[in-house]
């Protein structure tokens, strides 16, 4: 046998076999435990219907049956963890001060009227409720209720005490932790690697590379969810004729990249969840669930709900 033909067999049969194991990974691969499936998945608790990331937030979510409520985690000075996006309070505080800088006591409440982040010319007008809550608030007023944690900063201690907080109610089973950071995210495995992990920005890279060079069927993957943004949303989030043609053809591959519904299905049959951030409109959201996306994440809960029920797309999986 030449080596032409010695490497075209050989070839033959990789290509062959990693066909095979893309839509048939349980041939290789046992498939993960999943103690809940999330489809209606509320960011911040709901930005665009509450202030984010507060209780009143997260009740309304909850109340509408949420299926998972993500928000994001910082360390105050007297070493407590609150529920907050920005380590810096000026965008929803209107004060010039880090979270990291004061005590718990000492935390401003936020502005009454907020930016929705993922819509654009957006705002949320609050209620009564604009206290930062802590971590744990949440965990004992939610009980039952998944709850999606971004550790926001590379804080041994923050990763430390979310743990514990983890632990201590019970949560492992219905927690997932991580951030875009891979720093972040190894560590969190370290002090934790019974909380659920998300894969952090490097690794989706690296997942890509492996899906579009066929290895992907053959790599084992200790994440369990898979939190990925919409690339196409950017038109929506300001003026679409302020990106000029470059940008415009970045977006439409990095969405032609990893909006693919073969690699949605193979991770899925692997029992990783697929979730896709932040849609806040219908096409978004038909779109998402077409491509077999498990859940979608959104800043306006009502409006998915009615979206998932006219639908008739289950909670259940």
């Amino acid at each position: 046998m030449s080596a032409a033909v010695y490497v075209l067999s050989t070839l033959t049969g990789y290509l062959l076999t990693s066909a095979l194991l893309l839509k048939c990974p349980g041939l290789l691969h046992r498939r993960k435990r999943r103690t809940f499936v999330s489809r209606h998945i509320s960011h911040r608790g709901g930005a665009g219907e509450n202030l984010e990331n507060t209780m009143a937030a997260f009740k309304h979510a909850v109340d509408l049956g949420t299926d998972m409520l993500e928000l994001d985690c910082h360390l105050t000075k007297d070493e407590q963890v609150v529920v907050s996006h920005d380590a810096n309070l000026q965008r929803c505080t209107g004060v010039d001060t880090r979270v990291a800088d004061l005590t718990y006591s000492q935390l401003p409440s936020y502005l009454c009227r907020l930016g929705v982040t993922f819509q654009r010319e957006c705002f949320c007008e609050g209620g009564g409720d604009t206290r930062i809550p802590l971590l744990r608030e949440v965990f004992e007023a939610f009980p039952n209720t998944p709850i999606n944690i971004d550790i926001k900063v590379n804080n041994d201690t923050l990763i430390k005490k979310v743990s514990e907080l983890v632990v201590s109610y019970d949560r492992e089973h219905l927690t997932v932790w991580g951030n875009s950071s891979s720093q972040i995210v190894r560590k969190c495995y370290r002090e934790n690697p019974s909380i659920p992990l998300l894969f952090s920005l490097p690794r989706v890279l690296q997942l890509l590379g492996l899906f579009y060079t066929g290895l992907l069927p053959f790599v084992p993957l200790k994440e369990q969810f898979l939190e990925i943004p919409m690339p196409s949303i950017v038109s929506k989030l300001g003026d679409p004729d302020r990106l000029n043609r470059g940008q415009r053809l970045l977006v439409w591959l990095a969405d032609a990249l990893l909006m693919r519904k073969s690699l949605f299905k193979h991770l899925t049959e692997r029992g990783i969840q697929v979730y896709v951030w932040v849609l806040n409109d219908e096409e978004d959201f038909r779109r998402a669930f077409d491509l077999g996306a498990t859940g979608v994440m959104t800043d306006f809960p009502s409006r998915l709900k009615d979206f998932m029920d006219q639908n008739g797309i289950s909670r259940l999986e």
